[in-house]
């Protein structure tokens, strides 16, 4: 179905043909004519108890004005699909189907046939809206679309294995996938948009319009490019709890790029190995020491891709971080971290903070 550009609908003032249709209408149904006319685009439950139930129909591609109205009078929509005729040719929609737009509507019994077909004419189509919290990863992504009950896990990741350069020339030449760059946030699009390739989409004209300028426009770090900030913008969200502290992480992770120490930090390590650590269910040495591409702990730099999809504030700390001796920091479980200068600083800080956690496990177990 062609679509139709103009920005309100065109509604006609009363033309002496159709007045003429009108009456004809009126007069073969006796006396009572004018009363069936506005009764029969009056609302379907005008003069009925209310109900507050939205009906969904399906308006298929290239449908005309008539067959839209078999479908809403088979809906329960508009009382008469002579009426509706009569009226579309009123508003000189009856021999075009560019005007009216296809796609999956909710509409009320309640509303007029004018504000039915307004709201087709427009395009105001069924939405539905998805929230990508900050730090997610792809794989939490694809599990989370399934369970909504959109499309498979496996469907998400193969379509994020697809790089659309064609339509976002600004994605980096060698990523394998799209990790990091699906922007997150809370989303409304068309029910019949259900698909991993439009979410993908409208992800990435998020980032296109909210992140890349960011990056276009920063002042430092002018040598940095895209796939790193967002790669190192990655790991600061996943290490980063409270927002207070996000710019000092940042701060931390460009003092050892800078002097060449390995990052050291754990969300490196769960992604590479996939898995989550918990306060009960920490890090081992064993897996701190298992060889991963993503480990941090053994592999200088930054890791081969993003981990996560970071969001704004982590993208503006990671070109914007603050100017600090920290080289260390540890977290305590609640969210904040203590920040040391030298090793010896920090492994006291470790020091403390397992003996806090011990004796808290204990006094549990009592």
């Amino acid at each position: 179905m062609n679509v139709n550009k103009k920005k309100s609908f065109p509604f006609r003032k009363l033309a002496i043909t159709s007045v003429v249709a009108i009456v004809a209408i009126a007069s073969g149904v006796g006396g009572g004519g004018w009363y069936w006319w506005q009764s029969a685009i009056a609302p379907v439950e005008k003069n009925a108890q209310p109900s507050q139930e939205l009906l969904q129909v399906q308006i298929p591609e290239g449908a005309s004005a008539n067959e839209i109205g078999q479908i809403l009078e088979e809906a329960g929509l508009i009382r008469s699909i002579t009426a509706w005729k009569v009226w579309t040719r009123w508003q000189g929609l009856w021999e075009s189907s560019g005007g009216f737009h296809a796609g999956t509507y909710q509409l009320s019994p309640q509303a007029s046939m004018a504000d039915i077909a307004q709201t087709i004419w427009s395009g105001k189509v069924q939405q539905v809206s998805f929230t990508v919290p900050e730090g997610w990863t792809q794989k939490q992504m694809a599990n989370y679309f399934e369970e909504l009950g959109w499309f498979s896990a496996q469907e998400f990741l193969d379509a994020t294995n697809n790089i659309p350069r064609d339509r976002y020339p600004w994605l980096p030449e060698d990523i394998p996938f799209l990790e990091g760059y699906l922007f997150p946030d809370t989303y409304q699009i068309s029910v019949d948009q259900r698909t991993p390739e439009a979410v993908i989409g409208v992800m990435l004209n998020h980032f296109e319009a909210s992140a890349l300028p960011v990056y276009k426009n920063r002042t430092g770090y002018t040598d940095l490019s895209l796939d790193d900030w967002v790669t190192l913008a990655s790991i600061v969200e996943k290490e980063s709890v409270v927002a207070e502290e996000r710019a000092r992480i940042a701060g931390v992770f460009w003092n050892r790029l800078r002097d060449n120490i390995t990052l050291g930090s754990d969300p490196t390590v769960e992604y590479g190995l996939g898995i989550t650590q918990t306060p009960d269910q920490p890090l081992t040495y064993a897996q701190v020491e298992t060889p991963s591409p993503y480990n941090t702990y053994i592999n200088a730099g930054l890791t081969p891709t993003p981990i996560a999809s970071p969001g704004l504030a982590s993208l503006k700390a990671t070109v914007s971080p603050e100017k600090t001796d920290f080289l260390y920091f540890v977290a305590r479980y609640d969210g904040t971290h203590v920040f040391s200068r030298t090793l010896t600083e920090h492994l006291r800080a470790q020091a403390k903070i397992r003996d806090q956690q011990d004796a808290k496990q204990n006094s549990t177990n009592l």
